[in-house]
């Protein structure tokens, strides 16, 4: 195993830990708005604690990009770690059990190493560069479709972006009419996830920031999956639009949104 990846879940593991436990008692979370419908919570900034000193403390001059605490500068330019911790917070709050601790490493622009913890199912996904993607040390891989018959995908509404909400409702309602079925579970690492291990056949979002994406994106593509932005090119992690499936999946998939999709989101 990469020694990143070993500190990496070694991370993950503290901080979900922190999160499943801080829902035994629910009145020490304090929540509070950083932005249009988009909360925080004291648990969240524990959490992004936890995981910086364990990463600080092996890799004391790397970078870090974090979703609380913004750029930790590090004498180490060339390698940056980049953490959600605690992907899901609305349904943190809400006590719905379906969040996860999102961490990558990318080395000189390329992710190299990634993992998603599930600490209410105990589910680990992990990836290395060009040694596969696995779920609790088993490997995952995408089952290819032919088209979207039957097929079953995940989103997420763009509530930090409801300018885009008629656009992306035509989307959905283009699709849903070839689709067997949405799920809209309020994580989009763990979507990348249960794309990369089955649980759903394609996945789009739009809006997304790099922390959300990158241990899922990774995680995705080394199980086989093809990821696209919105104009099927591959400049997702920073337009934050991103598509994923098998490759007639995500050719499917675009189609509906070229068809239906604003000229704003399209770029």
């Amino acid at each position: 195993m990469h020694p990143m990846l070993n500190i990496a879940i070694r991370a993950a593991r503290k901080a979900g830990n922190h999160i499943a436990k801080s829902l035994e008692t629910p009145e020490k979370i304090e929540a509070s708005q950083k932005g249009m419908n988009d909360f925080v919570t004291n648990v969240d900034k524990e959490a992004e604690n936890l995981i910086v000193a364990t990463i600080k403390n092996s890799y004391p001059e790397h970078c870090i990009v974090a979703e609380e605490g913004g750029l930790i500068e590090g004498k180490d330019q060339d390698v940056q770690w980049i953490i959600d911790p605690l992907d899901g917070t609305t349904n943190f709050v809400k006590g719905l059990p379906h969040f996860c601790v999102s961490i990558a490493v990318r080395i000189k622009g390329k992710t190299e190493v990634a993992c998603v913890y599930n600490p209410m199912l105990n589910e680990l996904f992990t990836a290395q560069r060009g040694a596969g993607a696995q779920l609790n040390n088993a490997r995952i891989r995408i089952k290819p479709i032919k088209d979207l018959q039957g097929a079953v995908l995940a989103t997420g509404f763009p509530f930090k972006q409801k300018q885009h909400s008629e656009s992306y409702m035509k989307i959905m309602t283009s699709l849903f009419v070839e689709c067997s079925d949405f799920r809209r579970t309020g994580s989009a690492a763990l979507d990348l996830c249960y794309l990369a291990s089955n649980r759903v056949d394609g996945y789009f979002e739009l809006g997304l920031k790099p922390w959300d994406l990158a241990a899922g994106e990774l995680i995705a593509r080394e199980a086989g999956a093809i990821l696209t932005d919105f104009a099927g090119g591959t400049d997702y992690m920073k337009s934050g639009n991103i598509v994923g499936s098998s490759p007639r999946g995500v050719k499917a998939i675009l189609q509906h949104i070229r068809e239906n999709g604003n000229s704003a989101i399209l770029k």
